[in-house]
């Protein structure tokens, strides 16, 4: 009988918490401080400068442009640069009459009209060598153009290779193949709330050198529509991970935490975002990245813990990413952790104070929180 009212309350504080807040948040906030996927919904209008911090910093510039962008951009460098030089070849042929003579004393040879100063051009830049159309040395001017348009071939062909390069080894591909859970949960570890999410690498090398860093989120609307955002940092248990095995990031919930006053109450009002870093270096590469998420308060799950994934076997461990965003029901108190405390060694005077045992020279705080054994597994994807 027990059971049975203790899983109908957590049924009904779990839907009443989530299901509203879910609501309420889509009702009064649909924009996050940043996306699931790590990016910022931020758009700056009349920033210094318009286009010059990107015109000064071209490389980063065409590194982080769309692909179709910049295949584009390369396309037209490569073409206005065979018109270009084309233009020239022509104009040598014409004011030499190339185009009217076909005696031997010619600039560049079998250039009759545009059309063959543009394949010129192009066979010049690109390296063909046909050989049906040639400099010949009986004009300076046109050996120096096809000197320039070499160079400028090198040169141009070094930025496409360097950014393309540059591109492809971005850390944002790497960072797509390390990810944290869909959600957060809060539960009692070592008689201690803790806030906890997950943390995997979906590829095979390991990680080096990483590290984790959260900061808490808070922003405040202004009468006049403008919004207040401040930071806080959360201590994190163990910072530095090597990522071998998906692994749980601990926060608690102690004096001094700014999440020690948040209840599950809380999370139906709470205007904050709880931001996760994790930035680390590749052992295939060598190059650093990041990769960063973060959790709403519709997205925290009070009273649940994380699915154990990892198995050992004859030879290897196995690890199920299939538990990776799973999570049950534990047994735990419905309420913020400064009143579990509160109520567990309350302040000697407190209406709250219950029996204090002794126990030799010390004296240990005894007291009884309704909690509710675990009565239900759920799965949430």
């Amino acid at each position: 009988m027990s059971t049975e009212r203790g899983e109908q309350v957590i049924d009904t504080h779990y839907t009443t918490v989530h299901t509203l807040g879910r609501e309420k948040g889509n009702k009064q906030r649909e924009l996050r401080y940043m996306q699931k996927d790590g990016r910022f919904p931020v758009v700056f209008h009349k920033t210094p400068g318009d286009w010059s911090p990107y015109l000064i910093d071209i490389f980063t510039t065409l590194v982080e442009i769309r692909w179709r962008v910049m295949l584009l951009l390369f396309s037209l460098s490569y073409i206005l640069s065979w018109l270009f030089f084309g233009l020239l070849y022509w104009l040598i042929a014409h004011v030499n009459g190339d185009i009217d003579n076909a005696d031997e004393d010619l600039c560049v040879a079998n250039v009759r009209g545009f059309t063959g100063a543009f394949m010129f051009s192009m066979e010049t830049q690109a390296t063909i060598g046909y050989g049906f159309r040639v400099t010949t040395e009986n004009c300076m001017v046109a050996i120096i153009v096809v000197t320039v348009q070499d160079v400028f071939s090198c040169l141009l062909d070094t930025i496409v290779i360097g950014i393309v390069v540059a591109k492809m080894a971005s850390a944002r591909k790497r960072a797509q193949t390390v990810g944290f859970s869909n959600c957060a949960v809060v539960n009692l570890r070592d008689g201690v709330l803790c806030l906890s999410w997950r943390l995997g690498d979906l590829r095979g090398n390991h990680i080096l050198d990483g590290v984790i860093r959260a900061q808490l989120v808070r922003y405040v609307k202004k009468p006049l529509g403008f919004v207040v955002i401040s930071y806080q940092d959360l201590d994190i248990q163990d910072r530095d991970i090597v990522l071998v095995t998906p692994a749980t990031i601990i926060h608690k919930l102690e004096p001094g935490s700014p999440l020690y006053t948040l209840g599950p109450d809380d999370l139906l009002e709470g205007y904050f975002e709880i931001v996760v870093s994790f930035t680390y270096t590749g052992d295939s590469t060598g190059m650093l990245h990041q990769t960063r998420t973060s959790y709403t308060p519709t997205e925290i799950r009070w009273g649940q813990r994380f699915q154990d994934m990892v198995k050992p076997g004859k030879k290897h461990y196995k690890v199920d990413y299939g538990l990776f965003n799973e999570t049950s029901w534990v047994s735990m108190p419905f309420m913020s952790a400064e009143e579990y405390d509160r109520r567990r060694c309350p302040v000697e005077g407190s209406p709250l104070l219950p029996s204090v045992k002794s126990n030799g020279h010390r004296n240990t705080c005894q007291v009884n929180v309704d909690t509710t054994e675990e009565v239900m597994h759920q799965t949430f994807l």
